[in-house]
């Protein structure tokens, strides 16, 4: 049996490279860095993401993933869980195995808690998910997450407006999504990457809501792409969420931080993650910003 600490632990499922930082590998060294036990299941096993328009490696299959999932539960590690967070799936079958765990996980910590972040789609990219992921997201994973982290993109879908259509022109539209997205089941709605009109220039957003209400925060826009950074986003907020910091401070906690790791990378030169690099400025960032409320 596990041993009873007050550690706080997360089972990770979600997609790994072997190279480089996406997925689990972009989300677990900044959980552990924060002081968080975590534990990765993998959905995927690719030797790197797949903005490089080429890569090798299996989907897992679901069954497998199941078997992973018990396996760390025949350890007792669930009975010390503290949140189940799913990323990117693989494929369809793989979100019900997710839904699986969660009610494992709850069954054996009825505190536990469910973050989703519903890897989809972007601006620019559109969807790049398997057909039918979407539409599982949307119908299953939200009404039972605790905690949804959509990027833009997503949000306008999972809310049933045209993704990527320009639909969001104001703050005021981006909130009243994420407000019918919290009317759909999640207690907390993190919503990354948003560029709204009435902004101001030069920047990108992020906004949180939960009972405590809605708070935004901008950051300035580094003008080039980079890949993983919505599993870091994820798994900084959660860590920050878990210790029961308010909703404003979590959300000022995760746009510094990942800010901080970006402008390093970008500095850098690199296309990867700075992750190492950067490692203080996930619990010490460099440079910091405040969420205000709306």
């Amino acid at each position: 049996m596990a041993q009873c600490n007050t550690v706080t632990q997360i089972l990770s499922i979600q997609s790994a490279v072997a190279y480089g930082f996406a997925g689990n590998s972009a989300a677990i060294f900044p959980l552990r860095r924060l002081g968080v036990d975590a534990w990765p299941v993998l959905t995927v096993n690719f030797s790197n993401h797949t903005g490089y328009g080429a890569w090798r490696g299996p989907h897992i299959p679901a069954a497998d993933v199941w078997q992973v999932v018990q396996g760390i539960d025949d350890r007792g590690v669930l009975e010390a869980t503290d949140a189940v967070l799913s990323g990117y799936l693989g494929a369809a079958d793989i979100g019900q195995v997710v839904l699986d765990a969660v009610d494992l996980t709850r069954a054996r910590n009825p505190q536990a808690i469910y973050c989703a972040d519903p890897v989809m789609g972007d601006v620019g990219r559109g969807f790049y998910v398997d057909e039918g992921i979407p539409e599982f997201m949307r119908d299953h994973q939200v009404p039972r997450a605790t905690i949804m982290t959509p990027n833009l993109f997503e949000l306008e879908f999972l809310t049933g407006r045209e993704p990527g259509a320009g639909a969001m022109s104001s703050l005021d539209e981006a909130v009243a999504a994420a407000s019918e997205l919290r009317a759909m089941g999640p207690k907390v709605v993190l919503v990354t990457s948003v560029t709204v009109p009435d902004q101001a220039p030069d920047t990108v957003r992020m906004l949180a809501l939960d009972d405590s209400g809605c708070f935004v925060v901008d950051t300035p826009l580094i003008d080039r792409a980079f890949t993983g950074t919505g599993d870091l986003t994820t798994a900084v907020f959660l860590a920050h969420w878990l210790r029961g910091e308010p909703l404003d401070d979590v959300l000022s906690a995760t746009a510094s931080a990942v800010f901080s790791v970006l402008d390093v990378t970008n500095q850098l030169g690199r296309y990867e993650l700075a992750l190492v690099q950067a490692q203080d400025d996930i619990v010490a960032p460099h440079a910091t910003f405040k969420a205000v409320a709306v």
